[in-house]
This record gives structure tokens, sequence and C-alpha cells, in this order.
């Protein structure tokens, strides 16, 4: 179930798994904002080089990632692509900073070459964040998960919800395996031969007693932890956090310095000397940019100036 979910609970053999939780939280976070803080695709690909190798070092089963990064792709990055050309087709221009139409059907529903390279961009964006946070949970155990957030001075209540929470993941998981097998035993199709809109049906059938399962399981793991004595202090310790190690330090001070280059690359480049344009693009020179408001592409807000 831990291969089929992307959830380790022991520790694995790599150095990548051997770090401390404090450690993988602290790089999970500086990635995290490194993304979100640049549009250059050239520096989002420089970005992705260190989660694509800490994954394949961890020599993860890799199926269970292909689907979720095709659900993500197809969900986020289709739907919303197609949402996007549709409301705000000459989005591009308001990024960019230049139009070249490459498509037209009407005045409204036309493809320009710059809102292209736009959601190629978002969409190298987000293949980075997925690939961090495929990072961070393949490497990080539940307990690790919640010595990285008291690492943060986070108070050891929401530390252990969310250990708690990211623990029965996988229970929950089996249990509606378990259900949906029983359905099907009782002659509920829940398989492509069905209509999409019967599986959906039995689908929320299913989700009932999975829920009232899931308040049942919380309420046994509350009465334990109450009889423990849990919560009396105001300070716990953590069993999982361990000694540093040579690669912890060696990681910790690198952080330094990385999170010192997104702090300056922030306010050099994206204050002092910010581009003309949000994202850099190769189709257009810097001096041939044109500064235009990205919410004058969305044609419906110009209703409400009229």
């Amino acid at each position: 179930m831990n291969n089929k979910l992307v959830i380790n609970f022991v520790p694995g053999p790599t150095p990548v798994h051997k770090l401390a939780g404090s450690t993988k939280m602290l790089i999970f976070l500086l990635f995290t904002a490194a993304i979100i803080a640049t549009f250059d695709i050239r520096v989002i690909a420089a970005l992705m080089i260190v989660p694509i190798i800490a994954i394949i070092s961890m020599r993860p089963n890799y199926k269970p990632l292909i689907v979720l990064l095709s659900v993500m792709l197809v969900t986020t990055g289709v739907i919303g692509s197609i949402m996007l050309l549709i409301v705000s087709p000459d989005t591009g221009f308001s990024h960019v900073g230049g139009s070249t139409i490459i498509w037209q059907a009407s005045e409204k529903l036309f493809i320009t070459r710059e809102t292209l390279w736009y959601l190629l961009v978002t969409m190298t964006k987000r293949v980075a964040s997925f690939l961090t946070v495929m990072m961070f949970a393949l490497a990080t155990t539940p307990s690790e998960f919640a010595s990285g957030l008291a690492f943060l001075h986070m108070p050891y209540k929401v530390c252990t919800i969310v250990s708690l929470a990211y623990r029965t993941i996988p229970d929950i998981a089996s249990k509606f395996i378990d259900i949906r097998n029983s359905m099907q035993m009782r002659g509920v199709e829940l398989s492509k031969k069905a209509s999409v809109g019967k599986r959906l049906k039995a689908t929320g059938q299913l989700l009932t007693p999975l829920v009232m399962s899931s308040f049942g399981r919380v309420e046994s793991i509350a009465n334990a932890m109450d009889l423990r004595g849990y919560g009396r202090l105001k300070t716990r310790t953590w069993y999982a956090e361990h000694e540093l190690t040579k690669l912890d330090k060696i990681l910790r001070i690198a952080a330094i310095f990385f999170g010192a280059a997104i702090l300056f690359y922030i306010v050099y480049f994206r204050i002092i000397n910010p581009y003309p344009a949000e994202m850099w693009c190769p189709f257009i020179a810097k001096e041939d940019i044109i500064a235009k408001s990205q919410f004058e592409d969305i044609f419906f807000l110009k209703w409400f100036n009229k």
C-alpha cells in the first residue's frame, strides 16, 4: 500500500531518506518559495534538476507518480488551459508584453503565440511543484513530517494532527477498496463498463460508509490519546528527529545560501530592477515589450466599465 500511495512509514536506505525531518522540511519550503517567486522558465527548469535527481536516487515505484502527474496535468493543465483560452485568449499579452495571433476563429476567440508561451511556463511551474512535493513525500515519514513542522515552531498538537492524518491515508484507501469490492460483489457496476453517471452515483453511495468508518477511527484514536494523558504539557519531544548527519549540516549551509539567493532574486529582479514583463519570452526583445494590465484581457470585465 505504501508504494501505491507514495507514503512511507519507515525511512528508506538512501542518503535522502536518512536526512533529518527538519532538513527535509527546510529544503521543501525553500524550493517551493523559489518556484512561486519566478516566472522565468530558465530558472524553473534549473530548479527541477534537484527534485528529479533526488526522486531517481530514492528508486521509487514510478507507476503511481506517473498516474498522479497525468491527473494533475489533465485537470489543472489541459482543462485550465482551455478555459483560459475561452475566457482570456490574449492573456499572454499582459504577462509577456506582446501579441502574435497564430489562429483566429472570431474577434473574441483566437490563439496567440505569447499565450501559448504563458501556458507552457505555468505548466512547467506545476510540474516543478509536483516534483518538489513528490521529493518531500517520498523521503518523509509521517513522524518526520511532524518533527519538521515542530522545527518551524508549529504547535505540537497541530503537528500530531497532521501526522495522524498522513498516517490514515493508506487505511482509508484500503477501506475504500474493500467497500468498492463488496459493492461489486453485490452487483453494483463500478468498472468502465458502466456509464460515468452511474459510476459517480455509486461512488457517492460508497463514500457514506467510508466517512462513517473514518469518524469511528478518529474517535478511537482520540480516546486512546486521552487515556495516555496526551496534551497535558506545553511541549514534547519527537522521537523521529535524530542528530544531524554530515549531509544534514552540508545541506543546511547550502540552504542558507539558497535562501539568500531567493531573497536577492525577489528584491533585485522583482522590485529594484524588474523585467518589463512578468515573464521572459524568447520571441520578444526587451525593448519591444508593451506593458498591459492582465485584467484588460478578460473581456467580460469590460461590461462593468460601460
